[in-house]
């Protein structure tokens, strides 16, 4: 099977990840996000494709981390893929984000101890926890629990029903003391998002997961995250006739 063309990319955090496959070539580039991610998301994946002598319109797909995380992130993430996609026909590889760390975490974790079920439990600030379940076995990863965004109590409380055996991602140490870990492995730091990234992508896209750009959308776990400029004047004038 031949090797197929596919960018990917991923501001879920405050780290950005982007990714280049093409026959005899697989790059992966972690740098600083948060506010810096919508500036330079572009100019690094064509650069990528430039340096790997390719343009725009020989790749197949553009995978993007689809969130759970930080909305500005996922939201940039989705709008440069979706942009990318639109301009040339390309198909979209929605990617979830925490599945990004549970695969990361994998290849930190001993040769003999990769396979089973993993925990990704990610600080979502306002003590509450963006966490999923995933078993990784000979056929690749499945889901067992989807992302849920929780409070540190009704985490707490599934984890002492049923205690994990692995667990990947920030709230390691974000809550190191308020939540069971019980005798749980623990992987709290991510070595390389970018590579795990295009491994998932390089997957989906052998699963045949991919969507037209219409279809590709954020997941967002948080209902509300800001008010909308209408929703803040209706507001102010409910406050006014009271």
């Amino acid at each position: 099977m031949s090797t197929p063309i596919l960018l990917a990319l991923d501001t879920a955090t405050d780290r950005l990840a982007a990714g280049l496959l093409a026959p005899g070539v697989r790059v992966a580039v972690n740098e600083a996000g948060g506010a810096l991610a919508s500036a330079r998301l572009i100019p690094l994946l064509m650069g990528l494709l430039q340096e790997a002598g390719l343009a725009m319109p020989q790749v197949q797909a553009v995978a993007f981390g689809q969130g759970p995380g930080a909305f500005t992130g996922l939201r940039t993430a989705c709008a440069v893929a979706q942009g990318l996609a639109f301009a040339h026909g390309t198909p979209v590889l929605p990617v979830d984000s925490l599945l990004i760390v549970a695969d990361d975490a994998r290849l930190q974790a001993d040769p003999a101890d990769r396979d089973g079920p993993w925990w990704v439990a990610m600080d979502a600030r306002m003590d509450e926890v963006y966490a999923a379940a995933y078993q990784h076995g000979p056929a690749g990863w499945t889901p067992l629990v989807p992302p849920q965004l929780y409070t540190l109590g009704a985490l707490a409380d599934a984890w002492q029903a049923a205690p994990p055996q692995r667990v990947a991602g920030s709230a390691v140490t974000a809550f190191a003391d308020r939540l069971p870990w019980g005798s749980a492995r623990q992987w709290p730091h991510t070595q390389d998002r970018a590579a795990a990234l295009l491994r998932l992508t390089e997957a989906a896209w052998a699963a045949g997961a991919s969507v037209a750009a219409e279809a590709a959308l954020p997941l967002y776990l948080r209902d509300k995250v800001a008010q909308t400029t209408a929703e803040r004047l209706a507001v102010r004038a409910a406050g006014a006739g009271a």
